[in-house]
């Protein structure tokens, strides 16, 4: 019945008098968005939804207007390989709504400058065009988000490819099951209190000027000390989806092409109350080189761009570290927290071993104690060596794991690193 409305309402448009009937499509698109929308607002949205519901939609009014053909630049419209039918550009919406009159379509392009919701929110916007070409001459994209809200009123969480190279990462477990230092517990809460009280601050006592919406966080520390974990935990306790940056999907040895695969998670991100996590971003947030070529220029160029971005980045972005020290100093300058995940002590690895034990099986537990005091293992290794004993238990379809095992699995993770391992008497 919308859609009905809204062909009668194009076909009404250009009329012998010109006058569109107005239907009221407002208070569907008012009461899914949540927000105030204009009718011209609802109407652009409708329109550029209708192709994904009813394939053909234009194709159907433009033979009732002109049903001896030809052909009709002032529609726009694009068609592109595989859907054969019409899809709206910027200027199908121009003349729909301002026909031929010149003031009226200079003011609806508003709706398409960045500083419209419809771009802020990423509800829609119109894709870019090569240099040269009519702006409005673009296809209108209606992400997939949105066109899974305005349908079944809810948003769809975006799906990993080249348009948005970041997978979701959680977790089943808990805070529970963390194991983290003093330190890192206390840097940690400052994080986790600006989540829980940034709109407060910024609007409740009057920092919004001063404050930037966005929030920027390294975590830095050796791999398997829990940084992934704890930034999956952030996500679960504050019902953020937590998006991991594939970085191999990112940066390009191509001009330009780094930054351009960044802003199109950046753009797909922004107002969606997500955590971006750069995981191991060393070699995308690492010093800048000493400029001896051009691609050396243009590559400094793309981390300026970089640092620009990630400031005005209204969300959270999370950036994990092997070692501090391989960031530029511009970056770190700019971070808000900077939190130090290091390995656990022998009373940290204990507690991890004790709760990396599975419960349907028993373990002498009395060798636990010397194993953590004498083996400088980080919590992911800890588990790894616990799932190599389990599964020689379960091989042998027994529920009692030994230590010999255990003792197995600690030198291979040992043989890893290829560090020194001592053996232990485990009798």
């Amino acid at each position: 019945m919308v859609l009905d409305n809204l062909k009668h309402f194009i076909l009404q448009a250009f009329n012998k008098e010109g006058n569109g009937q107005e239907f009221n499509f407002q208070n569907t698109f008012s009461e899914v968005l949540n927000r105030n929308t204009t009718h011209e607002e609802s109407l652009i949205m409708l329109m550029v939804l209708a192709p994904h519901i009813l394939p053909g939609f234009y194709d159907a009014i433009i033979k009732e207007l002109y049903p001896n053909g030809g052909e009709f630049p002032e529609w726009g419209g694009v068609k592109t390989e595989p859907y054969r039918s019409m899809q709206p550009t910027g200027e199908t919406i121009l003349y729909i709504l301002g026909g031929l009159d010149i003031q009226k379509r200079a003011a609806i392009q508003h709706y398409f400058e960045p500083d419209h919701w419809f771009y802020k929110d990423q509800i829609l916007y119109i894709e870019h065009v090569k240099e040269g070409m009519p702006v409005m001459s673009g296809k209108i994209i209606l992400p997939p988000e949105t066109l899974s809200l305005l349908v079944d009123g809810k948003i769809s969480r975006p799906q990993f490819g080249p348009s948005f190279p970041a997978k979701e990462v959680s977790t089943l477990m808990e805070w529970d099951d963390l194991i983290l230092g003093k330190n890192t517990i206390d840097q940690l809460q400052q994080l986790k209190l600006w989540m829980k009280h940034h709109e407060a601050l910024r609007y409740d006592l009057g920092l919004e000027k001063r404050i930037n919406p966005g929030y920027r966080a390294l975590f830095c520390g050796p791999s398997g000390t829990g940084k992934t974990l704890t930034v999956s935990l952030l996500g679960k306790e504050f019902k953020k989806p937590v998006y991991r940056i594939d970085l191999s999907q990112i940066v390009s040895k191509y001009i330009g092409e780094t930054e351009k695969n960044l802003e199109k998670i950046f753009s797909r991100a922004e107002h969606k109350d997500w955590i971006l996590f750069f995981d191991e971003g060393d070699a995308l947030f690492g010093k800048r080189s000493t400029t001896r070529t051009a691609q050396d220029r243009f590559a400094n160029q793309g981390v300026s761009y970089l640092l620009q971005r990630i400031e005005t980045f209204n969300g959270i972005v999370i950036l994990a570290s092997n070692y501090k020290n391989n960031i530029d100093q511009a970056f770190l300058r700019r971070f808000n927290n900077i939190i130090n995940f290091v390995k656990p002590n022998a009373d940290e690895r204990l507690k991890l071993w004790q709760k990396a034990k599975p419960t349907h099986m028993s373990l002498d537990e009395a060798m636990l104690p010397e194993i953590a005091r004498n083996y400088e293992l980080t919590g992911a290794q800890i588990v790894s060596a616990m799932t190599y004993s389990c599964l020689q238990a379960l091989e042998l379809q027994t529920k009692v794991l030994s230590i010999d095992n255990v003792l197995k699995a600690v030198k291979i993770e040992f043989q890893k690193e290829e560090r020194m391992f001592i053996e232990l008497n485990s009798n």
